[in-house]
């Protein structure tokens, strides 16, 4: 068992050693760390990633336990607004800004523990009506709503894209998010900061880098597939 571990964690430290010899400069690597043990996600941050994404506040909690202030943690999943509490304690960024009633309760629980949260707004580009995210038409009027707040920063968009299936298939949905990036970018809205575009997974990182993404976010071409 000890040794089916090394090996394992011996992969994680050239998984994440591979990603970084082709990364361009400028654009920064979040392990998404969706169901991995803290053990491994700390093997992750001695390999030398500096952010881990975590899904759930409750998976979150366990790892921080472990591995501390030893990385940026940035929360990738859809974020309830019973959970904000929790999750202004620990994490650097929030990615998934989708709603003014989540952006309400992220200000609120900022405020009680004097911190001012950095956020990225999540954009449905794909337009999905099954899926979270501000619609692309919707995002300039949000912005200006969500600016009131004064104990979250917006510097800049998140895009899911396809999970699956051919990485070409997301290339439409990494154009009109940074079109729309560089939109809002240029209406230069005060107390608006448009430096991160977070867009591309395993499948679809290369595209998304090609497209302007300067966050991406890698699971299993780091920690290997889900059990």
């Amino acid at each position: 068992m000890a040794h089916e571990q090394e090996t394992e964690f011996e992969m994680i430290d050239e998984n994440v050693a591979k990603i970084f010899a082709e990364l361009p400069e400028g654009v920064e690597l979040v392990a998404a760390a969706k169901t991995r043990t803290p053990e491994e996600i700390m093997r992750a941050a001695d390999a030398g990633v500096r952010i881990i994404g975590e899904n759930y506040v409750q998976e979150a909690l366990k790892a921080f336990e472990l591995v501390g202030h030893k990385v940026k943690w940035h929360f990738i999943g859809h974020l309830q607004r019973n959970k904000v509490k929790k999750a202004v304690e620990i994490f650097d960024m929030i990615e998934t800004l989708d709603s003014l009633d989540l952006a309400k309760e992220i200000d609120k629980r900022s405020a009680q523990v004097g911190k001012i949260m950095p956020v990225l707004i999540e954009i449905n580009s794909g337009q999905e009506p099954q899926k979270f995210g501000v619609m692309p038409t919707a995002a300039e009027d949000f912005i200006h709503e969500a600016t009131r707040f004064k104990n979250i920063k917006i510097r800049g968009l998140m895009t899911m894209g396809p999970a699956f299936g051919d990485p070409e298939n997301a290339r439409s949905f990494f154009v009109e998010t940074k079109n729309l990036f560089d939109r809002i970018k240029s209406l230069e809205i005060p107390g608006v900061e448009m430096r991160n575009l977070s867009m591309g997974m395993t499948n679809s990182y290369r595209v998304a880098i090609e497209e302007g993404a300067n966050i991406i976010r890698i699971g299993t071409k780091i920690f290997g597939p889900r059990e």
